[in-house]
């Protein structure tokens, strides 16, 4: 390497102030194309907790659960508490959750659209199973094919956009993953409101239609051209200057190749990715890409996103007011994610997690409040308070959607070494994905257990995280995805664990 040795990134020195290069088209359209990914996580979620609420569905898989929906019940709280309902949303994320740790190998071996790919495809079949599904065990092995597609797409998509973008904009570009994961949901709950009516079988439209996304990611896989990164990592350093040159609009690129060739060049004399994560210089990449999407999980999102139109009906709304409201919800959560994208480079990514968090704990204690008093197993709420909960719920959702929503995989996607990054990746889906799984098996139980207490537990969790952002996250904004190294060895608690390293010179 060019003068000396190398700091554990595989950079050097400092170079960002050299880079050159502008916005072009070409790497706006691969962003849009490869982001597209991530509507199947989105489209996933917001169809799930519809479907769980159609009579049709739950006749012919639960009927225990719809006898309880059509009948009263001694708890409103706890209508549709039902382990093997909760297994239908869950089971998806345990497979997304071992399917991320297989993706991997095969996206640092192979590249980033392979593993795009793979998702593209699994999600496919996933898809047509559960459409054509006569059986539960035939309905959750298509859940669990869905679960694989979302484990290699989560894991190579943020990747993906965060080495394409320009570091001055890679904050907005890579939430162009999260933009397509809000417009998803949207997507399937409005396809939920106009299923709903098509009984029996409208829920079969609604699990079919996943595969259209799916199709969109999988042929915009093949056109996609690989991220210079991995091609030079994987050896095609001329071609990793083409595309490096074309996805910056100049040919003057060499402080950015010479960052990429040093990283590739460590990258490939790790033979163990996932043993060198554990080593103590790793230990702030490593636990940000374990509590950040812990964190993310724990603010309850999923809940609602998961079981909108289920906890609408719990609180007394009719059917196709419980859909409606969560399609409302689907729509805040894709307009806030605008917002985000276009004040993350602006503002910085700390300002919106923390401003984000402190919303978002006033609508879960507001909510709580509300339900504590005004509603219970004997009684529902009132046409006013109904409405107010909704609003609430949506100012929770607009503040998520424009904080912990798109940064929760941002953040993680952008810090990692290159010779880690594909392991790092790896960890935070398969945290994510098993916080997931956890909240949507336990929540109906929770709910029915916790009561309205349910919303202080999450409060409770944003109040710890927002104060984890505050003390131990540095500031990533606008730092070049090879020079991290150097933000954490500045950071007043990190300095202490990442060890300085000599420089070109030799000294320390």
């Amino acid at each position: 390497m060019a003068g000396g040795s190398l700091a554990p990134s595989g950079v050097a020195k400092e170079r960002a102030q050299q880079y050159q290069g502008k916005v072009t088209c070409y790497v706006i359209i691969s962003c849009v194309a490869a982001a597209i990914g991530g509507s199947i996580f989105g489209y996933d979620i917001g169809i799930s907790g519809g479907v769980t609420s159609m009579d049709g569905f739950l006749h012919k898989f639960f009927p225990v659960v719809y006898r309880h929906k059509m009948h009263a019940h001694e708890n409103n709280y706890c209508k549709y508490n039902n382990q093997g309902l909760a297994a239908f949303t869950s089971s998806l994320y345990l497979a997304g959750l071992v399917a991320s740790l297989l993706a991997s190998p095969i996206t640092r071996k192979y590249g980033r659209k392979a593993s795009i790919m793979c998702g593209g495809i699994s999600f496919i079949v996933g898809a047509t199973l559960d459409a054509s599904a006569v059986n539960l065990t035939m309905l959750i092995l298509g859940r669990i094919m869905l679960g694989v597609g979302i484990g290699f797409g989560n894991q190579a998509v943020p990747l993906y956009l965060s080495e394409m973008a320009p570091a001055h904009l890679r904050g907005g570009l890579n939430m162009m993953f999260q933009l397509a994961t809000t417009l998803g949901i949207f997507t399937a709950n409005m396809i939920n409101y106009g299923t709903e009516k098509l009984r029996p079988w409208g829920w079969r439209l609604s699990l079919g239609l996943a595969g259209a996304p799916a199709l969109l990611m999988t042929v915009g896989g093949i056109f996609l051209p690989e991220t210079p990164n991995s091609l030079i990592e994987r050896g095609y350093t001329e071609k990793g200057r083409e595309i490096l040159e074309k996805i910056r609009g100049t040919k003057n690129v060499h402080a950015e190749l010479q960052d990429i060739t040093d990283a590739s060049e460590l990258a490939n004399s790790i033979e163990h990715p996932f043993r060198n994560i554990l080593e103590k210089r790793s230990r702030p990449q490593l636990a940000m890409a374990i509590f950040m999407p812990t964190f993310q999980i724990l603010t309850g999102i999923n809940s609602i996103l998961f079981y909108a139109p289920v906890l609408f009906q719990s609180m007394g709304f009719g059917g196709n007011a419980s859909l409606y409201s969560s399609a409302l919800t689907g729509a805040v959560l894709a307009s806030s994610t605008v917002v985000s994208i276009a004040t993350v480079d602006k503002w910085g990514r700390k300002a919106l997690l923390i401003g984000g968090g402190i919303q978002m704990i006033v609508c879960q204690v507001t909510v709580a409040i509300i339900l504590g008093f005004k509603f219970g197993s004997d009684k529902e709420l009132s046409k006013g308070l109904s409405i107010l909960v909704v609003v609430v719920i949506c100012l929770f959702v607009a503040a998520f959607g424009w904080s912990w929503g798109p940064l929760g995989w941002t953040v993680p996607s952008e810090i990692f070494p290159l010779e880690i990054r594909s392991a790092g990746q790896s960890i935070t889906v398969a945290v994510n994905l098993f916080f997931t799984f956890v909240i949507g098996q336990s929540f109906l139980s929770l709910l029915c257990a916790f009561k309205f207490g349910i919303f202080l537990f999450f409060a409770g969790w944003i109040t710890v995280m927002t104060v984890f952002v505050y003390l131990f996250l540095p500031e990533t904004k606008g730092v070049p995805i090879e020079a991290m190294i150097f933000l954490w060895r500045k950071h007043w608690f990190w300095k202490r664990v990442v060890p300085r390293c000599p420089d070109v010179n030799g000294s320390s």
